[in-house]
This record gives structure tokens, sequence and C-alpha cells, in this order.
């Protein structure tokens, strides 16, 4: 801030929540499909927007934060690079969400891998190419 600005600009937060995070997706039905049977997360809501977007909201039991995929074909085609972004979700057991992806016909990217906190992580590909981090936290 600059030494000019008013006093209350100091003590008060410019940002108070993080509401969402958007991934632009290809396949939206795919997209949604393995978010909420793989994940577990809730759709939350659905619409078109005036652009002509097609948007769905989801969201993580214990979270309010929502994730919205959206499908934009004005935009051209999605082509996600490699390691450029990626959601991180915590989980119970990652032996056990281990097993889950067994009975869905996938498994681990990478991982699982210990840090030298003690919690566990692994990663998973969602559709598109997004990075999907798994964190078993260290027992305490």
């Amino acid at each position: 801030m600059p030494p000019s600005a008013p006093l209350f600009w100091m003590k008060m937060s410019l940002v108070t929540k993080l509401l969402h995070t958007r991934y632009r997706v290809n396949d939206l039905e795919r997209t949604v499909t393995f978010y909420r049977d793989i994940l577990g997360l809730e759709e939350v809501k659905r619409h078109k927007s005036p652009r002509g977007s097609e948007l769905v909201f989801l969201r993580t039991p214990g979270s309010e934060e929502l994730i919205e995929i959206t499908f934009y074909p004005g935009s051209g085609p999605v082509q996600v690079q490699p390691d450029l972004t990626h959601l991180a979700f915590e989980v119970d057991s990652l032996a056990a969400f281990s097993q889950h992806l067994a009975r869905h016909g996938l498994k681990y990217s990478d991982g699982p891998t210990t840090s030298s906190s003690g919690s566990t992580f692994a990663f998973i590909d969602a559709p598109e190419g997004y990075e999907i981090e798994l964190i078993q936290k260290a027992k305490t």
C-alpha cells in the first residue's frame, strides 16, 4: 500500500474467501463422471452461461470451495501442459484409494511417496490430463 493510502485499507482484507477454481474441459460428462465416481465429489449446480459455456460446479464433502468444470467450445480444444496445475485432496488411506481405483480400471500415475513430514501423496490423471494429488496426512 502506498503511504498515502487510508488507514482502513490496511486493516481490511482485499479478498475474503476462495469460492471456486475453474477447469475447462473437452468432454464435460466424462469429466463430471470422473470427479463424481472416482473422487466422490457432489454436483452442486449446473447451468449454461450467457457466453454459451456449460458449467458444472462440484464440491468435496467437508469443503466450501467449489470446482467449476466448464465446456466452452468457442475457446477451441483444451490442451493441458504436463505439470501445469493440479488439485489436491486429502484421503484417509492411499492403500484403500488404490483399491478403489483398481475397481475402476485405474492406478496411480506417480507414487505413493512419503514426504519428510510423514504425509504420503500420490497422483492420478483426470480427463484432459489435469493431475489430481491425493494426500494421506501423517498420523500424529
